[in-house]
């Protein structure tokens, strides 16, 4: 069996495992490493044709068994396995009798009661969230440090030290009341954002997108609206991954390269996503709060509704990037303005802005892919060579690299051919 197709079922499950199993156990760390050994077990009974009816419950059931294993192993030492937990028989199919007794409507939303405990208040807000992020959605070191444009050792410390603070406050897993959500719930949807945004566009691994972790991050949006139906903020969220994952189809072509915006297909769009979170986005607006998740899914609209790239509505979208860098100023925003910059007064403006963002953007490869075309754009080709061999360098997807070494053939061409040398 390819280990492809089995990494696929154990990523789709995995949020749901391991949110079950720490709500059994109290214990993250405990329920991190009864999940790996879930996942091994399976790569050594799973085959194609013989795939459990239904994996979660499956990879439930064999990581609750291992971490019981792991409480009597260490019974001489400090931990005593919970009377009320014995193993339960696996087999190679879980049948229905064995999913009602698990109870899918119990473990249904311990990914969001996973999400709130990572959340807590006792860590500091980016501990919650790169924490959420490595156990919720189960991203590496690596992938959280390039989403908070810091060194993976830098993350690795803090996450660290989130987990030990969680587990010297000695906290209980469970679902906080209606004061306790209220007081997360914006940490919480930022984590679910960035849990999209990792899916939408991946920072490692072969593909450009996880649908997954898409389609979990939009269901938990879901139960956000459904737990605070007035907060404006929960439906921006919603709005904003709906809008974006209506693109999903026409982002990767056959062979599986990259598809910029300008060239995708807009008939391929989902409307029923782009009309769903309209709705939620003029919904939150009337509220006359606007804060970062509306006003970014006001882009995604404003995208959306073009009848084609050269038609999108560049004035709008600089508004609303001026608007983001007020309310929440990061230089991927500056960075995605200067995009919008280069439409309204050309490469040469936007390049002004660029740089402005070296350092920060130093690692990231879309940062050098931007100049590199502006560049470019400039006849400026010796540089842009340089800027997209940088961005290659910190390409983090395979799909990314194919795109980006595309670009370096076609310069390389003009450069050779004499077209397009610097001024």
């Amino acid at each position: 069996m390819p280990n492809a197709w089995l990494s696929t079922h154990l990523r789709a499950a995995r949020p749901r495992v391991l949110a079950a199993l720490n709500r059994a156990f109290g214990d993250i760390d405990l329920a991190e490493d009864a999940f790996q050994e879930a996942s091994l077990k399976a790569h050594r009974t799973w085959q194609r044709d013989a795939v459990p009816k239904d994996p979660t419950a499956w990879l439930i059931v064999a990581g609750r068994n291992a971490a019981i294993d792991a409480f009597r192993k260490k019974r001489h030492e400090t931990l005593t396995a919970p009377e009320d937990l014995e193993p339960l028989h696996e087999g190679p199919h879980p049948e229905e009798a064995l999913t009602v007794k698990l109870d899918r409507a119990a473990y249904r939303d311990d990914v969001l009661r996973l999400l709130f405990t990572c959340c807590h208040p006792v860590l500091r807000r980016d501990q919650q969230i790169a924490l959420a992020l490595k156990i919720v959605a189960g991203l590496s070191v690596d992938e959280i440090a390039r989403a908070f444009l810091i060194q993976p050792k830098t993350m690795e410390q803090r996450i660290t030290r989130a987990k030990k603070r969680l587990q010297a406050a000695k906290l209980r897993y469970e679902e906080p009341d209606v004061k306790g959500r209220a007081e997360r719930f914006s940490t919480v949807a930022n984590a679910i954002y960035l849990l999209f945004n990792e899916g939408y566009s991946a920072s490692q691994g072969s593909s450009l997108i996880r649908l997954t972790l898409c389609e979990e991050a939009i269901r938990l949006a879901r139960l956000l609206v459904r737990l605070f139906p007035e907060e404006p903020e929960l439906r921006g969220l919603l709005a904003l991954c709906l809008l974006q994952h209506s693109r999903r189809k026409t982002r990767v072509c056959m062979d599986g390269d990259a598809v910029t915006l300008e060239q995708q297909d807009r008939s391929g769009w989902d409307r029923r996503n782009i009309a769903e979170g309209t709705v939620l986005l003029e919904a939150a607006l009337r509220k006359g709060t606007p804060g970062p998740l509306q006003v970014e899914a006001a882009i995604a609209a404003t995208h959306a509704h073009a009848p084609s790239y050269d038609e999108t509505d560049w004035v709008e979208l600089d508004r609303l990037y001026r608007a983001l860098e007020i309310i929440r100023p990061s230089p991927v925003v500056s960075l995605n303005r200067a995009v919008v910059i280069a439409r309204l007064k050309g490469p040469e403006a936007a390049l002004a802005l660029l740089n402005e963002l070296e350092v920060p953007l130093e690692r990231y490869a879309s940062f050098h892919a931007a100049r590199a075309a502006f560049q470019s754009e400039l006849g400026q080709t010796s540089a842009a060579l340089k800027s997209y061999e940088l961005a290659l360098n910190h390409a983090g997807t395979e799909v990314e690299r194919k795109h980006i070494r595309s670009k370096l053939a076609g310069l390389g061409a003009k450069l050779n051919c004499g077209q397009d040398q610097d001024l």
